[in-house]
């Protein structure tokens, strides 16, 4: 068959057409990503980084930063705690750092609840094993999820060490006490974790629970940078990671 110019060209703008909605959703969560550079600088280098100080982490408030990512995010709340979906959340001292070698530590933060999330590693087990890149790693540092992507195989959930993934088992809309319609929302069969709020860092806003919680508990800050609050409290406070013997290298830093 005969192909005449304007067929040709009304053709290659569909192939085009096509091409560009495969990687629309890709292309949102990137702008994100562009955007919190620029915000930090555009010559500066990026990798986003939280401390938690866990002198602070303790009494009454400390829950306004769970409270505050779960109305942010539309995370659900799911009373069966086989199936419940977690972004940020609190587990005991032994659990959080079972490899902790001082005894005076151990000591100190015995039973305590210790926050846990996402730990946006730089070398992160669950991007290597996700067959279709739902999964990936910013050069921010931020490991981002896809949900459009997403498979539901839970390889990820397996591979991440520190149990920071959760798998919707259910529609989880119907979890959901109020919906924040500036966030979407999630499907059943897919998996999710925190996201360092890189859409509050495309705005150049801080994480939600950074804002929320009392007392400077939690500091997030680009740790490429030696000038930045982050990096200067690590650099003038004795800090820990979880399991450091897996070669995951956590950017979240507990400061003891």
């Amino acid at each position: 068959m005969k192909i005449t110019r304007k067929d040709f060209l009304r053709l290659s703008g569909l192939s085009l057409l096509a091409l560009a909605g495969g990687k629309a959703v890709r292309a949102v969560t990137d702008l994100a990503g562009a955007s919190a550079t620029a915000v930090a600088g555009s010559a500066k280098t990026v990798r986003w980084g939280m401390v938690i100080d866990l002198g602070k982490w303790r009494g009454q408030g400390t829950d306004k930063c769970i409270k505050a990512c779960d109305a942010a995010h539309n995370i659900p709340q799911i009373p069966d705690p086989a199936r419940e979906v977690k972004w940020i959340w609190e587990q005991p001292f032994e659990t959080v750092f079972p490899s902790e070698q001082t005894d005076y530590t151990r000591q100190t933060y015995a039973g305590r609840p210790i926050p846990v999330m996402c730990n946006h590693c730089a070398n992160p087990a669950c991007v290597r094993v996700c067959p279709t890149g739902a999964t990936w790693k910013r050069e921010d540092g931020i490991v981002m999820m896809d949900w459009h992507r997403c498979i539901g195989c839970k390889y990820c959930v397996v591979a991440c060490p520190y149990g920071a993934r959760s798998f919707n088992f259910s529609n989880p809309v119907a979890y959901i006490p109020q919906v924040n319609p500036e966030f979407p929302t999630r499907s059943k069969g897919v998996v999710e974790k925190c996201n360092f709020c890189a859409e509050r860092l495309a705005q150049g806003k801080q994480p939600v629970c950074v804002e929320a919680c009392p007392d400077k508990s939690m500091i997030f800050g680009n740790l490429a940078d030696p000038n930045s609050e982050i990096r200067q409290v690590l650099g003038s406070r004795f800090s820990i990671r979880r399991k450091p013997e897996l070669g995951t290298q956590p950017n979240v830093f507990y400061i003891v």
